[in-house]
């Protein structure tokens, strides 16, 4: 039965074309990206993987389904907008097939918050339309005046922006007048209160900059200073004017429309007094140079006159006579040195004379020579014979009294005589 059941299949589909798996799947590819057209798509973040290659993967989900995406380098590093874990998105791509795995993914070109997608939309085409007759240009843009007398700054009197802004100027030692220009700056009908300020600071003509700005939020929150009679009021304020919307990030119409953009108001505070800083800064280094320089001059002035004062004091009649008195007392005292000098000069010269005469006279010739005999009479008395007998020396003799000096001359028998320190005695030899 199951082979009649096959048979019957296959003869059913006898005039179909069996397709590969490649086949079939390049013929959805062309089905579903020439069928659907490029298109917005809103969803949540998940399943976020970014490559090295600076390649973006992910996936967009809601309650009922899911979508893989991939943004490709080139988008990637276009987009304003953050991808993170399961942050709302509109995304703007096209659809693609994968052929490999086989699976359908879309290709995102484009990635804004979910909810300003249209606010978004309407800010890039106004800002489009409004830079296009010229509202933007560079050539149309004013200086900011260095030393500004009065500051307009058109805010919310209560927000912490005009606080921040008070702040620094009071701490950076600001010496001008800031006037506030309160306005709302947020909701309904807050570009119209601050379209009116600008006009109203126009007519005054007391302000020589105006400020215009709030603190940071979103989009939908900073949006009045994007509407365009505002933009519009900006550009033609006779007054240069300073926008200074929302923090670094944040951009707005009147960034473009003003003559100077600065990230935040604390900025713009910073900005309008840097020149005055940098003035006391160079006055601070002035009057420290004038002081040195001042002291400088006194020091010399000072040294001149002690100077002058001891030029004075060695001209005055008192000074010459203690000078005269100084050198009568040096006169004196050299001269005392010099007495003293040739009196021991004198004193050692008769010294020597006195020795060289002690030296010279008989007596003590006389003395020298006696000492000189005694020591001769002792020497001659220690070589005399009798000392040599007293030492108990004997000396033999013989018959004829001649000294014998060697034994070979004494025969055996032979008669001698021994003379001893206290006499003779006669002997004979054995």
């Amino acid at each position: 039965m199951m082979k009649m059941r096959e048979e019957t299949l296959f003869a059913g589909d006898a005039g179909s074309e069996v397709e590969s798996v490649s086949a079939f799947t390049r013929r959805v590819k062309t089905l579903l990206e020439t069928g659907i057209r490029p298109g917005w798509v809103r969803g949540e973040v998940t399943n976020l993987r970014a490559q090295t290659s600076g390649h973006v993967y992910f996936s967009l989900k809601d309650a009922g389904a899911q979508v893989s995406a991939v943004m490709f380098r080139g988008d990637a590093m276009r987009q304003t907008v953050k991808l993170r874990e399961g942050v709302q998105v509109v995304v703007y791509g096209e659809v693609s097939v994968y052929e490999v795995r086989g699976q359908y993914q879309l290709i995102v070109r484009v990635v804004i918050d979910d909810g300003i997608g249209k606010l978004q939309r309407e800010f890039e085409a106004l800002k489009a339309r409004l830079a296009a007759e010229g509202l933007f240009a560079a050539e149309k843009k004013r200086a900011i005046p260095a030393m500004p007398a009065c500051v307009g700054f058109i805010t919310s009197p209560t927000g912490a922006a005009v606080q921040d802004f008070v702040r620094i100027i009071a701490r950076r030692g600001w010496r001008g007048r800031v006037v506030v220009l309160p306005a709302k700056v947020q909701g309904e009908g807050a570009a119209a209160e601050l379209a009116a300020m600008l006009a109203l600071a126009g007519e005054l003509g007391i302000f020589d900059v105006l400020v215009i700005g709030r603190g940071g939020g979103s989009l939908e929150d900073l949006w009045a200073f994007n509407e365009e009679p505002l933009v519009r009021a900006v550009a033609a304020c006779p007054v240069p004017v300073i926008s200074a919307v929302g923090h670094e990030i944040d951009f707005t119409l009147c960034d473009f429309a003003a003559d100077v953009r600065a990230e935040t108001p604390s900025a713009a505070a910073e900005l309008i007094s840097s020149e005055f800083v940098a003035c006391a800064e160079r006055v601070a280094r002035a009057d420290e140079g004038m002081v040195a320089l001042l002291e400088g001059a006194v020091a010399r002035a000072i040294e001149r006159l002690d100077h002058a004062r001891s030029r004075l004091r060695l001209l005055a009649p008192e000074a010459q006579i203690e000078q005269g008195f100084l050198r009568l007392d040096d006169l004196t005292n050299r001269l005392a040195a010099a007495l003293r000098a040739a009196v021991q000069r004198q004193t050692q010269r008769l010294g020597e004379v006195r020795t060289r005469l002690d030296r010279a006279t008989p007596q003590t010739r006389v003395e020298q020579e006696s000492q000189r005999l005694l020591s001769l009479w002792k020497r001659l008395q220690a070589a005399s014979p009798a000392s040599v007998l007293n030492r108990g020396f004997v000396i033999l003799r013989d018959e004829a009294g001649i000294p014998v000096m060697r034994r070979a001359g004494v025969a055996a028998g032979q008669r001698l005589k021994a003379e001893f320190a206290d006499g003779e005695a006669s002997v004979r030899a054995e």
